[in-house]
């Protein structure tokens, strides 16, 4: 029994775990605050408006950063002791990012009526979001960057350290904004956080002699501009077109259902979104790093075994209680208002729980830079997940988003599984890397 206890406790995936734990817990609380706050003061219209305005955030600093933040953590884990390989990696990362982040923020600056209509309607005038945005977005794509180098350098209570300030700081920005300013406040809150998590960032990394020296920008790389755009196209595939779909989901929802059921449907994916936290800085911090170390399909089919023994049980038990506790949860975390959005619990929680067991795969396309596969599976999921929504939300009403959700991820699991059958259920074998 204590060889057991002993074997857990030095356990890497378990150690991480329970690190990130800590962070998503204060990361879930504050946002959860936020969320009610929203709910209280702006109610379902506001938290759809804001859920359209987050999508292209999203996708905005993905852009900004061209998706580079998966190929600087693959990098600096292959050559952690390797400086001159770091240099020349890094700085062309800098570069590349600066040029296409102040294009990115001119667009937005001299051409806010365009992004209003395209994210908010011409019903509504919010162009002095994308202009204030215009002027962040340095700093978002900045602070991405910091955040890679820590991640890459396996600095997990750093990572932790500053998601768990910003998270804080975020949360005290966000209440004081909407109690002041209402629905503008809280889209100024939205720009102005990532912003402001530079600053902490900055601080942090700082003190840590290692990373400093590492922010300097002397040189282009041709090697690994070609590289390092490989990993841009793959990320820019998920972070411009899975956005977009979602605008077009909860703005199909206003036309044909009502602001108020976009809200309801918004305010599902921030329960999501929370607990989803969890996994993807997990697969970040840990399953990248390991998988891009990892040279046979033996060890690639334990690794994913690994997380799904340890990992999945949790989750499946988080997911009962959720779904059970669903009219509590909902009360608590929005108002009595939004008790029309239950019946999304169960199509939500299930199709999460594919999403986690497809991502632990599919994580393997970037670790190994699998272009091709990683660009043709995504094409398939967005175009399954776009055309389901559109007839289930005709079917069902708003309820069928949630629904399309759940076969659009038990569809791409199992093209996971058929994709890397070699590996699951093959001999093993060598597992060449890009």
């Amino acid at each position: 029994m204590s060889s057991y206890f002993d074997k857990v406790k030095n356990n890497v995936l378990i150690k991480i775990s329970s690190i990130n734990a800590v962070s998503v817990l204060v990361v879930s609380v504050t946002a959860l605050i936020s969320s009610k706050v929203i709910a209280v003061f702006l109610g379902a219209e506001g938290m759809a408006l804001i859920g359209n305005l987050r999508n292209l955030l999203t996708a905005i600093q993905s852009i900004a950063t061209l998706g580079l933040y998966n190929g600087v953590v693959k990098y600096i884990a292959e050559h952690k002791d390797n400086k001159e390989e770091l240099i020349a990696m890094l700085s062309t990362s800098y570069y590349i990012c600066f040029v296409v982040t102040m294009c990115i923020s001119g667009w937005l600056y001299f051409d806010p009526v365009f992004w209003n209509n395209m994210i908010f309607g011409k019903q509504h005038d919010f162009s002095f979001v994308f202009e204030a945005m215009a002027l962040a977005l340095p700093f978002y794509a900045a602070n991405i960057l910091c955040l890679a180098i820590i991640n890459g350098f396996s600095k997990y209570k750093v990572y932790v350290l500053i998601n768990i300030t910003g998270s804080i700081l975020g949360l005290l920005i966000t209440v004081l904004l909407i109690w002041e300013f209402r629905l503008e406040g809280a889209f100024f809150a939205i720009i102005l956080n990532p912003a402001i998590s530079l600053l902490i960032t900055l601080v942090i990394i700082m003190n840590q002699k290692n990373f400093a020296k590492l922010l300097l920008a002397n040189r282009i790389s041709l090697k690994y501009s070609k590289r390092l755009s490989t990993y841009a196209i793959m990320a820019l595939t998920s972070a411009i077109v899975l956005p977009a779909i979602l605008i077009k989901i909860r703005n199909f929802i206003i036309s044909n259902e009502g602001v108020n059921e976009a809200g309801y449907w918004e305010a599902m994916q921030r329960i999501s979104n929370q607990y989803m936290v969890f996994v993807t800085t997990l697969l970040t911090l840990y399953l990248l790093p390991k998988l891009a170390g990892i040279k046979n399909s033996k060890d690639f089919k334990l690794e994913v075994l690994n997380f799904y023994k340890i990992i999945l049980p949790i989750f499946l038990v988080g997911f009962l209680l959720i779904y059970f506790l669903r009219n509590i949860i909902i009360s608590v975390l929005f108002s009595d208002s939004f008790v029309s959005m239950e019946p999304l619990f169960l199509w939500q929680l299930l199709g999460d729980f594919f999403k986690i067991a497809s991502l632990v795969i599919a994580y393997q396309f970037l670790a190994k830079r699998m272009f091709w596969h990683y660009i043709i599976t995504e094409i398939i999921s967005f175009t399954f997940i776009y055309f389901v929504s559109m007839y289930f939300i005709k079917e069902y009403g708003f309820v069928g988003a949630s629904m399309a959700y759940f076969f659009n991820y038990f569809f791409y699991f199992l093209v996971l599984i058929f994709v890397f059958r070699k590996s699951f259920f093959g001999p093993d074998r060598i597992i060449e890397s890009s």
